[in-house]
């Protein structure tokens, strides 16, 4: 790391020191973790019968917990929160879709029952 410091111009050295910067995790996790939040955003093209519930409320609840965290963790890590976030935002959108569709179809048996 040390011939890599030696290559950032000056201007930079304080966002590369950072101690949520690129030379740690904090700056690495997030900004792999958002593919999460493609995927996400992708699978709203899905149909709603091949969403799985219990998946997309582990995704929601652990984006809602580790948003907390960000902002409790010193230094806080706005990127993280961010990340975290929009995870929660998309995943609680699939759970309603998934839920309003396992709830329509079984109004529709109760109506096919009633025939």
């Amino acid at each position: 790391m040390s011939f890599v410091d030696n290559l950032i111009p000056k201007k930079l050295l304080p966002i590369w020191q950072h101690p949520a910067g690129p030379k740690t995790i904090f700056f690495w996790a997030p900004a792999f973790k958002w593919g999460l939040v493609v995927a996400g955003i992708s699978d709203l093209q899905r149909p709603a019968e091949s969403l799985s519930v219990p998946q997309t409320c582990a995704l929601a609840a652990t984006g809602l917990i580790w948003s907390r965290y960000s902002l409790v963790i010193i230094p806080k890590n706005y990127n993280l929160f961010s990340v975290n976030i929009f995870i929660a935002i998309s995943q609680c959108y699939q759970l309603y879709r998934a839920i309003n569709h396992q709830m329509s179809k079984e109004k529709v048996k109760e109506v096919k029952t009633e025939l």
